[in-house]
């Protein structure tokens, strides 16, 4: 009986050791692009052979590679670069490319448009695909992202996943929002809208409305809003998975529907308890807000083991 004791004991330490061994290399890496140099963090697995690559795309605001803006801290892509680095797959996770602009360059960022995520993730891809270094080349896109991501892997990528991905074009997204939060603003939001769907700015709206429709983002939200996620989607034949949360407070599992029955090909997968952003929530709003804020906790183990047989299932 002791001796089965101690081996379990050695047994638990050689995990334990194995499991906070460093099991992939981290480098600096920025890519050029037509818009200007996109700047990120690849990591590669030290075992031997070629890998699979994710191509993380981030969510939307001025968002980092760690899933990080000014509002809030919580390393959500970064921890799922290590884990997946863990799991034998590399990983190259980026900042958007309006965090490379200074305020001087504020002509540049009001120039920035939906389009030119799309071209800026292209570019990246294709970094990728012509160094031959990964056995295949999958796109993982967060939130906004995955639309970014679903029009960037077209003919591009070996595989889409789809995290907490609208199902729904920008237009249509913002009226439910506004028609839950400021239902007294709906008609007003609903006459901007149809104008910035013609391709049409607009000069003159609800005051209250100046920080959604604000004239500096509207070419953006032109550029954004022609885009609708389950006609995207159809356009894709390589594999495709779809992952949302039960907690997601920001994008519904109804979009993650939407996108898997757009297109019948695709996995979707939804994950008990996670939130926007990969954190498990078992408590209240209270809690699910919290999260947005610590970056110490970590993302649902459950979302790295679906990502990672679902990469190993590639052919």
């Amino acid at each position: 009986m002791k001796t089965k004791i101690i081996v379990l004991i050695i047994l638990f330490v050689q995990f334990t050791l194995y499991a906070q061994e460093i099991k992939f290399i981290e480098t600096e890496l920025s890519i050029p692009t037509a818009s200007i140099s996109i700047h990120g963090t690849l990591l590669n697995p030290t075992s031997n052979g070629k890998k699979p690559l994710v191509i993380l795309i981030p969510g939307s605001g001025p968002t980092d590679r760690n899933g990080n803006n000014s509002a809030m801290k919580n390393n959500s892509l970064k921890f799922l670069a290590e884990a997946l680095a863990n799991n034998n797959i590399a990983s190259y996770r980026f900042d958007k490319s309006v965090l490379s602009y200074t305020k001087e360059q504020k002509s540049k960022i009001d120039s920035i448009t939906f389009n030119t995520f799309i071209n800026e993730t292209k570019t990246i891809i294709k970094y990728f695909k012509t160094s031959k270094k990964y056995s295949k080349i999958i796109v993982i896109g967060h939130s906004q992202g995955s639309l970014v991501g679903i029009i960037a892997a077209k003919n591009n990528a070996d595989a889409l996943i789809s995290i907490a991905g609208a199902g729904r074009s920008i237009d249509q997204v913002l009226k439910e929002q506004i028609g839950k939060q400021a239902p007294f603003l709906i008609a007003d939001t609903e006459k901007v809208l149809n104008e910035l769907k013609k391709g049409n700015t607009v000069d003159e709206f609800n005051p209250m409305l100046v920080s959604l429709f604000n004239k500096s983002v509207q070419p953006f939200l032109i550029s954004w809003i022609q885009y609708n996620p389950q006609e995207e989607i159809k356009k894709l034949a390589i594999p495709i998975l779809i992952i949302n949360g039960t907690k997601d407070i920001q994008v519904s599992t109804i979009d993650a529907e939407q996108l898997h029955r757009a297109n019948p090909n695709s996995e979707i997968k939804i994950i008990e308890n996670m939130n926007h952003i990969f954190k498990e929530i078992k408590g209240d709003v209270n809690e699910n807000m919290a999260s947005y804020n610590n970056p110490e906790l970590p993302i649902i183990q459950e979302l790295s083991i679906i990502i990672t047989t679902f990469v190993n299932h590639l052919k």
